[in-house]
């Protein structure tokens, strides 16, 4: 069973977001690889408090873990750092910035992330598909093999970094590493750039890529591709893909979570004397609903596992809660309004 995430990186439940900052620096530091080189165990740890402080800086993510735990956060999506590279690749410069210590790991940079914003209908997201994506993203240039230099000549070695791609700096004591200035982290200039990528080494195309949209997802979800990002720089691992989920507003139906609530008109005769009615589910079905005699305006009546797939951990679906509006009649005829009267003197009202 996976660690408590509170218990990893040592704060209360009710932490606010500095505590938990300030906890997880104390953590990273601790097990930070750079302080730890070969110690496949620290660094497993390294990945699970950084993997810890992901989750409780972000409210959302917070909020899912508080309420359904781990496998809440699974079932939307969220599966974790995949190694201790995508850890700095997510972060960033943070390590460099509050630890002395860089991101940059062997000499090889990760490429940058991407994301994209992926519009669904409830119908959608409650069957669950898969969506063919076109993405822009870099490949090598083929007019000089992705080395940013023209063709004849190729990259020098960096005069300030010496080709480390990070310089250190002393504060006081503290002794940081940072970003080289001139080369921005690659260890190498180009005095000739490629005049088909302008330097760059990577000319951008629009590639296909097919993600699979797991049923049950809801608006604001996040899911991540791995390796489907940018390519890195110099040959380094490629970033990943962030789909974002929009789900557009239904015209019959809205969502709480795994649970649907629809409007169920009603006569104000069936609402007295009782009925069966058939209704339309999401999935189109239709199903006859029983509505008691003597329901009232604002009944809600249940259709139990109608509802939408759960991502909690949970199997099946949620339940379909319908709202009875009772229709008062407007145009009724000399005989109709004749018999209101008579029920209503029979009621003595």
């Amino acid at each position: 069973m996976a660690e408590d995430y509170y218990d990893l990186l040592g704060v209360a439940r009710d932490a606010d977001a500095s505590t938990i900052k300030k906890a997880y620096r104390k953590q990273a530091l601790k097990y930070h690889p750079d302080r730890n080189p070969g110690d496949a165990e620290a660094e497993a740890r390294f990945k699970e408090v950084s993997e810890a402080y992901e989750v409780l800086s972000d409210d959302e993510k917070r909020r899912i873990y508080d309420r359904f735990g781990h496998e809440g956060l699974k079932g939307r999506g969220f599966g974790g750092f995949s190694d201790v590279e995508d850890v700095f690749s997510h972060f960033g410069d943070l390590f460099g910035d509050l630890f002395g210590f860089g991101g940059r790991r062997g000499g090889r940079r990760r490429g940058a992330h991407l994301r994209y914003e992926l519009s669904l209908s409830l119908e959608e997201c409650l069957r669950g598909l898969e969506k063919e994506l076109e993405l822009p993203r870099d490949h090598a240039c083929q007019t000089c093999d992705g080395s940013g230099a023209a063709p004849g000549s190729k990259p020098e070695t960096c005069s300030v970094c010496h080709g480390a791609g990070q310089v250190r700096v002393g504060r006081g004591f503290i002794t940081m590493a940072t970003t080289c200035p001139r080369c921005q982290g690659r260890g190498e200039t180009i005095a000739k750039p490629c005049s088909a990528c302008d330097g760059r080494g990577q000319v951008r195309e629009i590639e296909k890529v097919t993600v699979r949209i797991p049923a049950g997802v809801d608006h604001g979800m996040k899911l991540r591709l791995n390796g489907k990002g940018q390519p890195g720089p110099e040959g380094g691992p490629p970033g990943d893909l962030y789909v974002i989920i929009h789900v557009a507003d239904h015209p019959r139906f809205q969502r709480d979570g795994s649970e649907l609530l629809a409007e169920l008109p009603l006569e104000m005769a069936d609402a007295a004397l009782g009925t069966r009615i058939p209704f339309e589910t999401l999935d189109g079905e239709t199903h006859e609903v029983e509505v008691p005699a003597g329901t009232q305006p604002g009944t809600l009546l249940r259709l139990e596992g109608h509802g939408m797939p759960r991502l909690d951990g949970r199997p099946g679906r949620g339940d379909l809660h319908l709202h009875t509006v009772v229709r008062v009649p407007t145009d009724l005829t000399d005989s109709q309004r004749a018999l209101l009267a008579q029920f209503r003197a029979s009621r003595g009202t």
